[in-house]
């Protein structure tokens, strides 16, 4: 596990495996309890490159742990290409299941690696910036980074 500082708060990173598993907002970094492996130290370093603009694409692997279901929504959310949006309606239906919008919200929500799972890139119907677990200033924040 590592953290990572960033201009929305806190990553607590976690790997295994050469597998990112969990990139999560948190309120504080505990340092003296980290341990740093490889993959986490080169998301880290990824993941500060992308803030700074320097960086649209990440090269680490990821492995979260879901349902069936929301690893399909998840690889969905993998596809969508940097600066780019798409509904949660749109998603529904590219996993052949157009009735799962909310079950697509709880998909993104249960999302446990953010920015690189890019679950910030999913809005509403109507184009709303909706349901982002880490608030929808972040929300904004990254979607007006990724726009520029």
């Amino acid at each position: 596990m590592i953290y990572c500082e960033s201009p929305i708060g806190f990553f607590k990173i976690v790997g295994a495996d050469n597998f990112i598993v969990s990139c999560e907002l948190v309120e504080s970094c505990d340092e003296q309890h980290a341990s740093r492996h490889g993959i986490e130290i080169q998301f880290a370093n990824e993941l500060t490159e992308y803030f700074s603009k320097k960086r649209r694409e990440f090269t680490v692997s990821v492995k979260p742990q879901g349902t069936a279901f929301q690893m399909h929504v998840w690889d969905e959310l993998l596809k969508i290409p940097y600066g780019e949006t798409v509904s949660y309606k749109k998603i529904a239906e590219r996993i052949n299941n157009p009735n799962a919008v909310r079950a697509v919200g709880g998909a993104n929500n249960k999302n446990p690696i953010m920015i690189l799972v890019p679950c910030h890139r999913v809005i509403g119907a109507s184009g709303s910036l909706v349901g982002f677990g880490g608030g929808l200033w972040r929300k904004k924040y990254l979607l007006d980074l990724e726009k520029e």
